[in-house]
């Protein structure tokens, strides 16, 4: 809460305090990260966005026991702007991205190497990810995964040299805005290529590509998850460009042979999710669409099973109804339990699951009864899978991070209650009101919300400081949130029954929405698709209310 970084011993109930807020304030630091010996931090200063993740910055190492500092930059380049530096998974090894290109550090003082050379300024980017996979794909500007040990790292290299660009003007204040061009491939137009290599770390270095399935690789294809399974074995998730096929194969690092494990189709579109694998590949643990009442789709969880290579795969789904698990969290081999969020209980609440899989396929919600009375979770397990920290996001309206000392829930106890939050809260009217059912209202100018695309889900139980709020405590705007036709964890058949629809071409409809407000009886005064793009109207005049 002071902007300490302290380091705590939940067994113990013991704090230590490793970086003091006054370390911030000295070297203006706007990002930071601990080496994985806590011996060492690394600090970003400088820090400019790029897109919704991605920013450039400059970085600073910094020794938490004599406090001396030092630039991290390329070799023969001083004064260096990053996109990226990160720790690695073992002791004090440092990668960071410049000019797209990855650089690997084996100690804070060891000279660097630089992995590859083919990076150039916004059209191969490599272990970073460009504007389609940062927005679209991985909803992150990383595309390098550390395998556990540290020894290798897996990226991928994105090229758009061949994509078309597109200008949008940037208003910066003065009498002309100024455009920014970049790669943005359009329906029909070109896609970026994209490849996925793994390099050896330790040792001699070498780098070892990692090939798509044979009947993806003469077709564009996105690489929508990378993830390691053990030391040399990795799951990655190949998929067509309408997205509506997929393939999740096991890669073998040092040969980079991948093999199929699992093959879906959709005549929709596929939502990507983790697989979660026993220690012997015997059996994977994925989300899968599931009919429940003979004309929706509700994600469930499936387990896949295979004793040997010879053996068919047996499927069984572990769980079922109306309603969907939101993501599996973990897999507790030893128990023979998986932990998963879902939506079980109300459509609009998550909460924290086990599920048994040694036959019994008994199911615990671990969250619901909890006294606090939080509504809406998240949840971060040890890598153990006996203890997690919950994040309360909808407790009546404020966050509360809790810690959870055993999956069991029959002990816990609350690392941060945002006391100071929600008194400030509390002194806000940020109270809902139903005003359908009040008998003294005065006419109040509204403002309505929903979500932009299919699966995404506007009204929630989890709590936000955003502009929805402003409006309605700063400017006395009554503001409504509308999931329609096609929420997320809803089902998945939602605009495929529609006359209307071509089913095999089904994609964003933020647009279209628009304009439907607009001819809604002339009620809607202004309407907007935001963000990507780029498209509103208004009204001509104003609607009789």
């Amino acid at each position: 809460r002071d902007g300490d970084v302290i380091r705590f011993n939940f067994a113990l109930n013991e704090t230590e305090v490793i970086l003091k807020n006054t370390t911030f304030v000295s070297f203006k630091v706007a990002k930071y990260s601990l080496s994985p010996d806590l011996k060492y931090a690394l600090f970003a200063y400088d820090v400019k966005q790029v897109y919704r993740h991605s920013y450039t910055a400059s970085y600073i190492v910094y020794n938490i026991n004599t406090r001396e500092v030092w630039e991290l930059n390329p070799p023969e380049v001083q004064n260096s702007v990053l996109q990226h530096a990160a720790w690695g998974r073992q002791g004090r090894q440092l990668i960071y991205i410049f000019e797209n290109n990855i650089y690997y550090q084996s100690d804070v003082k060891s000279s660097s190497l630089r992995i590859t050379s083919s990076g150039m300024e916004g059209a191969i980017f490599n272990g970073i990810a460009d504007w389609l996979y940062e927005e679209e794909i991985l909803h992150s500007h990383l595309a390098h995964w550390w395998s556990p040990d540290g020894e290798r790292l897996a990226f991928l290299r994105i090229d758009n040299t061949l994509v078309p660009n597109m200008a949008l003007p940037q208003f910066t204040g003065s009498t002309y805005p100024r455009g920014i061009q970049y790669p943005y491939p359009m329906a029909g137009q070109r896609n970026p290529t994209v490849k996925l290599f793994v390099v050896n770390l330790f040792g001699i270095t070498n780098t070892q590509e990692l090939h798509p399935p044979d009947q993806l690789r003469l077709r564009e294809f996105y690489i929508t998850m990378v993830k390691w399974i053990n030391h040399t074995r990795l799951a990655v998730r190949w998929v067509n460009r309408p997205q509506n096929a997929s393939l999740l194969t096991v890669c073998e690092a040092t040969t980079g042979v991948c093999h199929q494990r699992h093959e879906e189709s959709s005549d929709t579109w596929l939502t990507s999710q983790e697989p979660l694998f026993s220690e012997d590949l015997s059996r994977i643990f994925l989300i899968m669409p599931v009919r429940h009442g003979g004309h929706r789709d509700f994600h469930h969880v499936a387990m896949f099973s295979k004793k040997s290579r010879s053996d068919p795969v047996e499927v069984r789904h572990l769980t079922s109804g109306n309603w969907e698990v939101i993501r599996i969290v973990a897999y507790d081999e030893s128990k023979n339990l998986i932990y998963f969020l879902s939506s079980e209980k109300a459509p609009q609440q998550r909460h924290l699951y086990s599920l048994s899989t040694n036959g019994s396929f008994s199911k615990e919600c671990l969250t619901c009864d909890m006294k606090e009375d939080c509504l809406f979770f998240d949840a971060d397990i040890s890598p153990n899978a006996q203890n997690a920290i919950l994040y309360c996001q909808g407790l009546r309206h404020s966050p509360l991070p809790l810690f959870c000392n055993h999956l069991s829930l029959a002990a816990y106890f609350i690392l941060e209650s945002n006391v100071p939050l929600r008194s400030a809260l509390d002194a806000r009217r940020t109270s809902k009101t139903d005003f359908l059912n009040s008998q003294a209202v005065s006419k109040s100018e509204m403002f309505l919300g929903r979500g932009s695309a299919p699966g995404e889900q506007a009204v929630t139980e989890k709590f936000g400081l955003n502009w929805d709020l402003v409006l309605a405590v700063s400017e006395q705007i009554i503001v409504a949130q509308l999931d329609g036709r096609g929420p997320g964890f809803g089902g998945q058949r939602f605009l495929v029954k529609l006359p209307y629809v071509d089913r095999t071409r089904i994609g964003g409809y933020g647009g279209y929405i628009t304009l439907m407000m607009l001819d809604s009886e002339r009620l809607i005064r202004c309407a907007a698709a935001q963000e990507k793009y780029m498209f509103n109207t208004c009204a001509a005049e104003p609607p009789a209310l």
